[in-house]
């Protein structure tokens, strides 16, 4: 099959109330998944409430359900640009925007909404902030980020002073309404409404495009084939503090099929109508339907001359003069006679279309960005390429069991009831999952694969998802989609490969990605045993990066004068031309005033230091166990730039231990008279100079070995709990076999715990919890809440316990996102 059968998720068993058809389904770049039901009372069949469910794809059987307030049933479901707000609209104008509380992904609010009562909202989109990026596959072999990821010269649909981007959104009705509503920088919300043309009629579909000059292009119909699909112009702007909506009206189209006489009257009505992108007004999708079966159409908008007439043709041209043109709606492709369409997806990865562009990701089999999915009655779904509307894959329902040619199930099907089949359907955004409900209730979720089933060299494959995660890495979309077709035996490669890539950019561009990169390197090596070592060993870099950072950010200089360097960056020089193992030399060539804080903040950020310290130590009394089998740590024993980290980090404490005592690092030493900090000073230089970047590296020699040997003797070696426990779904999706999960129910999830790559990705049941972040520890059972990264599964808690304004700004900078970039979600106090 070219599309894999993933998984799906089922509502809770029925009680008082049972879910109806599911109505809309959107999936955010953050890889949030928000659906609808209409939740129905069974005694009076009567309309109780109108939900909003939001997963992350990652646990999904975490699901917050939201009685939404609207009163009618919810018609449309958005995404803004950044997957943190989410926008409703519903049968009666009403129009909400939810937003995250405390920015955890199982908990929101409606903070702002806007209304136009009595009219239904069929159309609503986010307005375009002016980002747009190509994604061009003939670069795909460049080693430039840029080239391959190219900024299109793009307006935002409406700027504030200086250009930047205004936010709001835009809103079609029934009756033929433009409504717009922008958020003024106070927080106010500002709200106009305009008649698409001077006689309004009624839209029964509509569809909402942008264009490069900053204007937005509406298309509508009224739901009969043989009426015309109307296109208009939107131009908004704000005129003395009020919001101004001007209207053109654009060349309109006759769907094809009806002036066909052999299909005049077969497909009545039009039942979806969609632009190919959101930034493409030119390309628009049309299906016609009937009871049975539809039509599906492609348009283009091209620009052609006008003819002349003949009186005219024998005259002498004007220097200069060029042909007038118009705008003119020409018909690009149809397909046959199809199946009942009962959903359209359309794919979100802005890949370029150019003939070069289209010929290599042919050549290479790239498919993602390039299919669109047709979902049918008969539970089937295709995918046919965007331009060509060719099919490209075919996944048959579960339910039925059908083959092609397998004409006796079909008949089966018919005759037994309703089939199951998708009512909504989208895909995520690099187009290689599918996401969809059914007229049942039931969310599914359906691998794309990136090659449409065509069986590729490893190497090929490997480029094609190197490409997905370069691009992922690049806009800061979430990746979780791409690891999907990611196998155990091609982990160590895509790391590799990922790496050599970033090392080719530009100094710049490498420090914008410098976190994001280890964040990526971790997912992919937890999903194989044989890497799963290095998982805790990139998690630990991300919390090193940090603390270093913010340790060195506490530094000022001491006159008003500040140099070229800042004392952080003079710490780094100085530690890298010294390569004195005695700390307190190396601790002469500072100023040392440079580093007076007051007591405070150093003894605030104590557990921090601590964390550092324990770190170094478990290192150092590791190296010696690092032969055939891979440990935690391993990672760093060749890293001279993470080791360089560490060293300059201890000197930076030793000198704040001879301003305040108590925000030295602890450690349990053997003999009194033990200088600990010193031993591990030593031994942490001594293998620093076996992998400076400068040289070339070197094996640990047998001296430094044997002393690391007798480290546990002289000082308590920490049990280091750095790694977080990532509870999530990702792993066990990796096998062809399809997961059967229940909301709210995680333990559904079978062979939990089980099939975990490495005993460092689980803890026993009496094992203490650690908060990751504040590197302190919360108890067997802790009684305070907490919050876990969807990503990486990184635990601490949701309330601060810290006073001090050090630590206020050591937490604030985790407060939207985790170390890695994930989003976070409350645990549920029976997970906790």
């Amino acid at each position: 099959m070219e599309l894999a059968y993933l998984c799906e998720w089922e509502k809770r068993p029925k009680s008082t109330h049972c879910p109806s058809i599911p109505l809309v389904c959107s999936w955010s770049c953050r890889n949030l998944v928000a659906f609808t039901t209409d939740l129905k009372s069974e005694d009076d069949d009567k309309d109780v409430s109108h939900m909003i469910h939001i997963i992350d794809t990652e646990h999904p059987w975490d699901v917050y359900s939201i009685s939404s307030g609207h009163t009618e049933v919810i018609s449309c479901l958005e995404w803004d640009q950044s997957g943190s707000r989410l926008l409703s609209a519903d049968g009666d104008g009403q129009i909400k925007c939810w937003s995250m509380s405390d920015h955890l992904v199982n908990s929101w609010e409606s903070v702002l909404s806007s209304s136009l009562d009595g009219d239904p909202i069929v159309a609503l989109s986010w307005l375009h902030n002016g980002v747009k990026l190509a994604l061009h596959v003939e670069m795909s072999g460049s080693t430039n980020f840029g080239e391959k990821f190219s900024r299109v010269k793009f307006s935002p649909s409406l700027t504030l002073f200086g250009g930047k981007p205004m936010e709001g959104w835009l809103a079609v009705t029934v009756s033929g309404l433009v409504t717009v509503s922008l958020l003024k920088p106070g927080g106010a919300l500002l709200t106009a409404s305009e008649s698409l043309c001077r006689l309004r009629g009624r839209v029964a579909l509509a569809d909402i495009a942008f264009t490069g000059g900053g204007n937005i292009v509406v298309a509508a119909t009224d739901g009969s084939s043989s009426s015309p699909v109307q296109f208009y112009k939107v131009v908004v702007s704000v005129v003395s503090e009020k919001c101004r909506i001007d209207t053109e009206l654009l060349p309109s189209l006759f769907l094809r099929c009806t002036t066909d006489p052999l299909r005049r009257e077969k497909y009545p009505s039009v039942t979806h109508l969609k632009f190919l992108t959101r930034e493409n007004s030119e390309q628009v999708l049309l299906c016609a339907s009937n009871q049975s079966g539809s039509i599906v159409e492609c348009w283009s908008l091209r620009k052609e001359g006008l003819p002349v007439n003949n009186i005219f043709q024998h005259r002498s041209p004007v220097v200069g003069e060029k042909q007038p043109t118009i705008l003119k709606w020409r018909i690009l492709t149809t397909t046959s006679d199809l199946e009942r369409v009962s959903a359209v997806a359309l794919p979100k990865l802005p890949i370029s279309i150019s003939n070069t562009d289209l010929k290599v990701a042919s050549d290479t089999k790239f498919c993602p960005g390039l299919g669109l999915a047709l979902a049918f009655h008969d539970g089937s779904i295709q995918i046919l390429h965007r331009l060509s509307l060719h099919t490209m894959g075919v996944f048959y329902g579960s339910s039925s069991g059908q083959r092609p040619g397998d004409e006796s199930a079909i008949k089966r099907q018919r005759t037994g009831g309703p089939a199951l089949h998708f009512k909504a359907l989208q895909f995520s955004w690099t187009s290689l999952a599918l996401a969809g409900v059914d007229n049942h209730g039931k969310l599914h979720m359906l691998r794309v694969s990136p090659s449409m089933g065509q069986v590729l060299e490893m190497n090929t494959t490997l480029r094609h998802l190197l490409f997905l995660l370069e691009y992922c890495m690049v806009t800061g979309y979430d990746w979780w989609d791409v690891l999907l077709h990611v196998q155990p035996t091609m982990v160590h490669n895509l790391v590799e490969k990922l790496h050599e890539e970033y090392m080719r950019q530009n100094q710049a561009l490498q420090q914008v990605l410098a976190t994001r990169i280890v964040a990526v390197k971790a997912s992919l090596c937890k999903l194989s045993t044989a890497t799963a070592a290095r998982a805790c060993d990139f998690h630990a870099k991300l919390l090193l990066i940090a603390i270093s950072s913010t340790l060195k950010s506490l530094l000022r200089p001491h006159v008003l004068n500040t140099p070229d360097k800042s004392p952080g960056d003079r710490l780094t020089e100085i530690c890298a031309k010294n390569i004195d193992t005695d700390i307190d030399k190396v601790m002469i060539n500072l100023k040392t005033e440079e580093f007076v804080l007051d007591g405070p903040p150093l003894q605030s950020l104590q557990q921090l230091i601590q964390w550092v310290g324990d770190f170094v130590l478990y290192l150092l009394a590791n190296l010696p166990n690092q032969g055939s089998l891979v440990r935690p740590g391993f990672g760093f024993m060749r890293d001279g730039s993470s080791l360089g980290l560490l060293r300059e980090m201890l000197v930076m404490i030793r000198i704040w231990g001879l301003l305040k005592p108590g925000c030295l690092p602890t450690f349990t030493a053997t003999s009194d008279n033990q200088d600990s900090m010193q031993l591990i000073f030593r031994l942490l230089t001594k293998l620093w100079l076996c992998s400076r970047d400068d040289g070339p590296p070197q094996d640990p020699d047998e001296t430094l070995i044997d002393e690391c040997c007798l480290l546990p003797s002289q000082l308590l070696v920490p049990s280091m709990d750095w790694l977080p426990v990532n509870d999530g779904v990702i792993v066990k999706l990796q096998g062809k076999h399809p997961l059967r999960l229940q909301f709210g129910k995680a333990s559904s999830l079978p062979g939990a715990g089980s099939t975990a790559p490495m005993e460092v990705f689980t803890r026993s049941l009496g094992s203490q919890k650690m908060d990751n972040l504040r590197c302190v520890h919360m108890g067997v059972c802790p009684t305070e809440e907490s919050k876990a990264c969807t990503r990486c599964g990184c635990v601490t808690m949701l309330r601060s316990p810290n006073k001090t304004n050090a630590m206020k700004q050591w937490e604030q900078r985790w407060i939207k996102n985790c170390l890695c970039g994930g989003l976070w979600r409350r645990i549920p106090a029976t997970l906790t």
